[in-house]
């Protein structure tokens, strides 16, 4: 029984004054390169995955920082230069892509039989008897980029121990890339039974009397030399695996569609490959160094994308109107700012601190010194060494010709 009346009221316990407690500090988690680069693309655009003739462009010129960022952020460039102002005017026309698809079934058809034949005369030396009936090709579906990366990776090893004759069409390479993964997919890989892999690149453009346009050649070797730096990584991890540095050509002989073939060495390619892609800078440091908010998102403004593509440095040089999306905006920039970029990259080599050409101009006219050259500056001696020898070639000329004529076309 309680020793307090019922009417009573309990003692009250003394309540101690409690002290606030101090508000943590709401710090947002940093973000990831995945977010940031989603950023950078557009939160409505899907990435755009690199491919070897992408990777081959870009290790042409490593020193534009701009292709570096948004090939490795998977921006597309085609509707960037659109939003730009400056469309891209060059790209494969559906009927090439069309015959180019038709040539490539055709050539592999029958399980392969043609293209494993042309291996085997062309590259079959020290590869045991020809390829029959009982060839692999082995099954490389899976899902994403990443699943079919890991199934051709454990079908290249399987092939490679069974020692026979295996064609891998359409096989996914994994090749890092400035800090970023890009996934390749050549035409085909054939695994000889001696457990070399060729590499084979179907290209529809003819070859006549045995040889190609050297141009179209020189860009296939140079997109092949991707495919093969991204097998040695896989070749690495491998016994008895080895990437063979000479690929097979297919292509249409003379003006029919029937299939030949030619080896290309391509290991002056691959070293230079493999140099300029090293040389890259890494996307998270070029990433890094961008404001906040900014975005190549094709939906904003052109003065806002003009701000943006600006804020990222370029390198531009002729040869890029054959091999970037965004060649006649950087080429418009660069005119604009009067660089001697814009003439090419051997012109830019010789003319060393002279980075405009009112710079060169002013240095052959005898301008001295010169704004971004020192005192006595040789390239500037040699230019002003030129304009003198021009000036006494067209004086002694047989017929005077006038200043306006003699004058370079601009």
């Amino acid at each position: 029984m309680s020793s307090y009346p019922s009417s009573a009221v309990p003692p009250q316990t003394p309540q101690l004054p409690q002290t606030p407690r101090p508000l943590r500090p709401t710090t947002p988690p940093p973000r990831t390169l995945r977010q940031r680069l989603a950023d950078l693309r557009g939160p409505a655009v899907p990435p755009r995955p690199l491919d070897a003739r992408a990777l081959a462009a870009l290790a042409a010129n490593p020193g534009c920082g701009r292709r570096a960022l948004l090939d490795g952020a998977g921006v597309d460039k085609t509707a960037l230069a659109a939003a730009l102002g400056s469309p891209a005017g060059f790209g494969q026309s559906q009927f090439a892509i069309v015959r180019g698809n038709s040539f490539e079934a055709k050539v592999k058809g029958d399980g392969g039989a043609e293209l494993l034949r042309l291996v085997h005369e062309h590259l079959g030396a020290g590869s045991g008897d020809a390829p029959g009936p009982d060839a692999l090709v082995p099954d490389l579906t899976a899902a994403g980029p990443q699943g079919r990366a890991a199934r051709t990776a454990l079908a290249l090893r399987d092939a490679t121990a069974a020692g026979a004759w295996t064609l891998l069409d359409h096989p996914m390479l994994a090749l890092e890339v400035a800090g970023s993964p890009a996934y390749l997919e050549p035409d085909a890989v054939v695994v000889h039974p001696d457990g070399r892999w060729t590499v084979v690149e179907i290209k529809s453009f003819p070859m006549i009397d045995g040889a190609a346009d050297a141009a179209k050649v020189g860009a296939a070797a140079r997109q092949a030399a991707v495919y093969v730096l991204a097998l040695e990584s896989t070749a690495a991890k491998l016994t008895g695996a080895e990437v063979g540095h000479t690929v097979l050509l297919v292509c249409p002989q003379d003006f029919s569609n029937l299939p030949t073939a030619a080896a290309v060495d391509i290991r002056r390619e691959r070293s230079v490959t493999r140099r300029q892609l090293e040389r890259l800078t890494r996307v998270e440091e070029l990433a890094g160094a961008l404001p906040e908010g900014l975005s190549f998102d094709p939906a904003r403004s052109a003065e806002e994308l003009t701000e943006a593509v600006s804020a990222v440095s370029a390198a531009y040089a002729p040869e890029c109107l054959a091999a970037c999306e965004l060649a006649f905006h950087c080429r418009g920039r660069a005119r604009g700012a009067d660089e001697v970029t814009a003439l090419g990259r051997s012109v830019r080599g010789e003319l060393g601190a002279l980075t405009t050409v009112e710079a060169a101009l002013a240095a052959a006219a005898g301008a001295e010194p010169v704004c971004g050259s020192a005192p006595g500056d040789p390239t500037a001696a040699a230019l002003r060494h030129a304009a003198r020898l021009r000036a006494e070639a067209l004086e002694q000329a047989p017929y005077r010709v006038r200043p306006e004529a003699a004058a370079c076309p601009s």
